[in-house]
């Protein structure tokens, strides 16, 4: 027993000497005392949508904080002090930072309790709980559960670029530029050139550049040689150059 009570004495009387010398060493010493503090605390809102480091860092700033404020002569032990405000710095952390469609703060207040409620219910019922039940636990109607569960919806959206758990983000599966826009100019000058052409013209240009067939695979398809097809090619192509030409 005298073991457990040296190390809380032995901080009360750190505490009161700083409140008076205010001794920039000693407050060092009183918030690295006092970090494990704020470990604990940012992990029970971990899960949240906030990174872990993030939530540590605001919970050791609080912890800076309340070392700052923290008056020993009210007979408050220190650590009852700093979970208060360690808590409110991570609650306002999160109303503030996590909301990606902003909500009322009093649904907000309550959606972030409920996740802690949640936890707790599941494991004592081992199932999730009802409405009724989240309900009597937090002291709050159901009609104001369900609306905290439905904003939730809105609370901290996913970056496309995180990846899932097959290692593919949504930006991957989001479809690209269509390469074929850059064609779209090229395209309203050459349809008028090509309705321009004969049937026999359009068909053989359709064969070799939309159906990729070789010149004797035309020739075969419509009944001429591929001299002819060659010829052909060329005169209907020498056009299209032309009407480029012109539109430039």
């Amino acid at each position: 027993m005298p073991n457990d009570i040296r190390p809380a004495e032995a901080t009360r009387e750190k505490f009161a000497e700083f409140a008076v010398t205010r001794d920039a060493v000693l407050r060092d010493e009183l918030v690295t005392a006092h970090l494990g503090l704020a470990h604990q605390l940012a992990r029970r809102f971990a899960n949240r949508g906030e990174p872990y480091d993030d939530l540590v860092q605001v919970a050791s700033m609080a912890i800076v904080k309340s070392v700052d404020r923290f008056d020993p002569g009210r007979g408050v032990e220190f650590s009852t002090f700093a979970t208060r405000t360690v808590i409110g710095e991570l609650k306002r952390h999160l109303r503030d930072k996590g909301w990606a469609v902003r909500a009322p703060r009093r649904i907000q207040e309550l959606y972030l309790e409920l996740g802690h409620t949640i936890s707790t219910l599941s494991q004592d019922l081992g199932r999730s709980p009802t409405v009724a039940e989240l309900a009597k636990a937090a002291g709050a109607p159901e009609e104001a559960v369900l609306e905290a569960l439905e904003a939730g919806q809105g609370y901290r959206t996913s970056s496309i670029d995180v990846p899932d758990r097959q290692e593919e983000t949504l930006a991957s599966r989001i479809g690209g530029e269509d390469a074929r826009y850059a064609g779209v100019d090229d395209r309203s000058v050459l349809a008028p050139a090509v309705a321009k052409l004969g049937p026999r013209e359009q068909a053989i240009l359709r064969l070799r550049f939309v159906d990729g067939l070789t010149q004797s695979d035309i020739a075969a398809r419509i009944g001429v040689s591929q001299m002819h097809v060659s010829r052909l090619l060329a005169a209907s192509l020498e056009r299209l150059r032309e009407a480029f030409a012109e539109e430039e």
